[in-house]
């Protein structure tokens, strides 16, 4: 049962990638360059404390910046809220657009497409209506272009919930597992994808690439863009400024779906690095080894390591790493996380319908494809 270590030499890896991670935090963020960005928001419905969650980009200490939101129509829910918005916060440029062109399948790509090309300034960042983030945010990334070779920039992020168990358990995910294997790949090599939380780029680097307009029907619209500059030579860095993702109230069946979803987005777009997921799961692994273990002692062993690693990873990237409070309490739930993780990853790999933005696809070749009956309802 040799196989049954993976997981264990997988949670070493990723306590030395979070450890070497952190430590390069800047003390202090420089305030001598601070290039005027733009903000670009695809909006689609209301979210949980969308008001805090929009006005925290409001609220950034950064000399020069706008914020675009683009809806798909008038009846949105989100625009008596984005109108509030804009009357409290007098000072800030921030702009409503309505409507965009139907380019392709994906309505946020759609809009982004509209707003890049309505945006007043050359580095863009796109966000995702759930992020929450602290006044450092645009100084943080703005930050890492200074450097010339810097293609794009992304973020991971924690998830800030209203209590409910399933959404902890999606919270506990994006801390302890999502996290982690994005600082394992930081530490392998080079990062050539984006993370749709937060995704950064320059227009020059989107012209490169031929535009959001390359990839109106992808699925992995945060891959496909991270992974197109870094073809074109460019670096995507990893910023160790965090941000946060505001859940809703949740069932085990909307968690499930949501979790199920994203690992088809790693499925579709890193198909190897989908089926290597198996060697990052500890508990299915250490009961396996438990139950055929030649002894006690033995089976007590890979119980401990898988306790005191699992453990001890979660803490260094989420507590320390990710400054992650609320997952201080939790971590004697991490084997209830990591049974569902493992439920979920065995549900993505069977045929799954894509529900997303009120409309349902499956996926060919990367691209969502609308769903026959969407087809005629719309002709």
């Amino acid at each position: 049962m040799l196989v049954a270590v993976a997981p264990f030499a997988y949670y070493v890896i990723a306590i030395i990638a979070a450890r070497r991670f952190f430590a390069k935090r800047a003390p202090s963020l420089p305030s001598d360059f601070a290039p005027p960005i733009s903000i670009l928001k695809p909006i689609y419905g209301l979210d949980r404390e969308t008001y805090e969650n929009y006005a925290s980009f409001c609220r950034q200490d950064y000399p020069e910046f706008e914020i675009l939101f683009c809806v798909s129509d008038e009846q949105d829910p989100a625009l008596p809220v984005i109108r509030k918005l804009i009357q409290d916060f007098p000072a800030r440029s921030i702009r409503l657009l309505v409507g965009s062109e139907p380019l392709g399948a994906s309505d946020k790509v759609n809009k982004l497409c509209r707003m890049v090309r309505e945006a007043h300034h050359e580095i863009v960042i796109v966000t995702d209506s759930d992020v929450r983030v602290d006044p450092g945010f645009l100084r943080a990334i703005a930050g890492v272009f200074r450097d010339q070779a810097i293609g794009g920039v992304t973020c991971l992020y924690s998830g800030l919930t209203d209590g409910t168990f399933p959404a902890g358990l999606e919270a506990m995910g994006n801390s302890t597992d999502f996290a982690a294997g994005v600082l394992v790949n930081w530490l392998g090599g080079r990062i050539d994808f984006m993370l749709g939380a937060v995704m950064a780029t320059t227009k020059k680097n989107l012209t490169e690439i031929g535009g959001f307009e390359a990839f109106v029907d992808y699925f992995c619209d945060d891959f496909e863009l991270g992974n197109r500059i870094a073809r074109k030579g460019h670096r995507v860095e990893l910023s160790t400024f965090p941000v946060s993702l505001v859940y809703p109230r949740e069932s085990f069946a909307e968690a499930f779906r949501h979790q199920v979803r994203w690992n088809l987005s790693i499925r579709y777009s890193r198909p190897a690095g989908h089926l290597g997921l198996i060697f990052t799961q500890g508990l299915p692994w250490t009961i396996l080894a438990a139950i055929l273990a030649p002894s006690a002692a033995i089976a007590l062993a890979y119980i401990a390591a898988y306790v005191v690693l699992r453990t001890e990873m979660a803490r260094s990237v989420g507590v320390w790493g990710m400054k992650d409070r609320a997952l201080r309490t939790k971590l004697a739930l991490l084997p209830v996380r990591d049974a569902f993780a493992f439920v979920v990853w065995l549900a993505s790999f069977f045929p799954q319908r894509i529900h997303w933005r009120g409309k349902e696809f499956y996926i060919r070749d990367r691209r969502l494809v609308a769903m026959p009956n969407q087809i005629r309802s719309r002709r």
